[in-house]
């Protein structure tokens, strides 16, 4: 009989995160610092900010008659005064105003993933530089970011890697020039590119170019996808005219069974997570990550946006215990498939493979 799972078997069950957002991961006191040091102009406290951040769901019609029903009322926790999460991201790119601070961010990331949920390795999603950080350039803000990495890897003993974000409401023009930065500008930590924003923003499409140059080039490929638009089209789009390597969220997949068929069969990696800023969504999204991992699909959690939701990645695995029903023989093996799904190199990630089996090992010997 497999033990049962229990908080200090979460917390030590070592992890990998391969979907979070550097801006989303920010802490609300490093905001409410920063804030306060560049003189921003906001509506309430920073920390008020945070802790009020909730995302209003766009038009319920969208969603009407969905395999898991998406809610279309306000939920209990939902604050009287809300701010999106895309308010909340912009106002902290706008606190951000010198190198060190896109080296802080990165760092204090990989240090509470560290502490709070013992991740041995992280990849992390970055933007475009913005306006009023012009002056470092994409080749300068990458360099900031690595610097955190490498203290981080020096401190923590933890591994890192970058993601090029690609924001989908722009055009494929745009696009294709901001991943022709990234091939232009190598930089050892930036292994991959990823779309994001909304999904409803822009289709996949549009942005064969930049992809297909990504590849080319030897990018590892990513989107989020089946989030936002209630299809399962967007991800067969994805996997097969973008090249992705992994789709981000994807819960939609189940409104087609074929494509539940087939993302199976080919042990696509989904990272999902249980936790998003639309709070009223919360209960669907659990429910869809239930009904994917009953498909048998291949779940990976992810904290995403911890920051500002506010979660972790041990907070995830819980969620999935308590609330979905997840055992521990498949939390165990979300842990091998994020190492698998991961983009280190062969060589490291065999190893990091290695290092989570005998850890398990030791969990479970332990009795805990």
């Amino acid at each position: 009989m497999t033990p049962a799972v229990t908080g200090e078997w979460i917390r030590g069950l070592p992890k990998v995160e391969l979907h979070c957002h550097l801006i989303g991961a920010v802490r609300a006191t490093t905001f409410a610092e920063l804030a306060r040091r560049s003189g921003l102009d906001l509506p309430d406290e920073p920390e008020r900010i945070f802790a009020d951040i909730n995302s209003l769901p766009p038009d319920p019609a969208l969603y009407e008659n969905t395999v898991i029903p998406v809610p279309q009322g306000r939920s209990a926790d939902e604050p009287e005064v809300s701010y999106s999460l895309f308010q909340a991201s912009t106002w902290v790119i706008q606190s951000l105003r010198e190198a060190d601070d896109l080296t802080r961010i990165v760092y204090e990331a990989f240090e509470d993933a560290h502490r709070q949920s013992g991740v041995r390795h992280l990849e992390l999603f970055f933007d475009d530089v913005p306006e009023h950080l012009a002056s470092l350039g994409y080749a300068g803000s990458v360099a900031a970011y690595a610097e955190g990495i490498r203290m981080a890897e020096r401190d923590f003993g933890m591994t890192g890697r970058l993601i090029k974000g690609v924001d989908r409401s722009k055009s494929g023009e745009e696009a294709l020039a901001g991943v022709r930065e990234v091939v232009d500008n190598p930089n050892e930590y930036v292994v991959g590119i990823g779309l994001d924003n909304l999904e409803t923003a822009g289709p996949p499409e549009r942005f064969a170019d930049a992809y297909r140059l990504a590849g080319q080039a030897g990018l590892k490929r990513t989107a989020h996808s089946s989030e936002h638009a209630p299809s399962a089209q967007n991800t067969i789009t994805c996997l097969d005219l973008l090249g992705c390597d992994r789709i981000d969220h994807g819960y939609y997949v189940l409104e087609d069974p074929d494509v539940v068929a087939r993302v199976r069969d080919e042990r696509v990696a989904f990272t999902v997570g249980s936790t998003t800023s639309r709070r009223s969504w919360r209960p669907w999204r659990r429910a869809s990550i239930g009904a994917m991992l009953e498909a048998g699909l291949n779940v990976i959690p992810c904290s995403d946006d911890p920051g500002m939701f506010p979660t972790s990645l041990t907070n995830e695995y819980t969620i999935l215990n308590e609330q979905i029903g997840a055992t521990r023989e498949q939390l165990s093996r979300m842990a091998l498939r994020a190492v698998d799904a991961s983009w280190l190199p062969d060589p490291e990630r065999a190893a990091l493979r290695a290092e989570v089996e005998a850890a398990i090992v030791e969990l479970d010997a332990a009795g805990l």
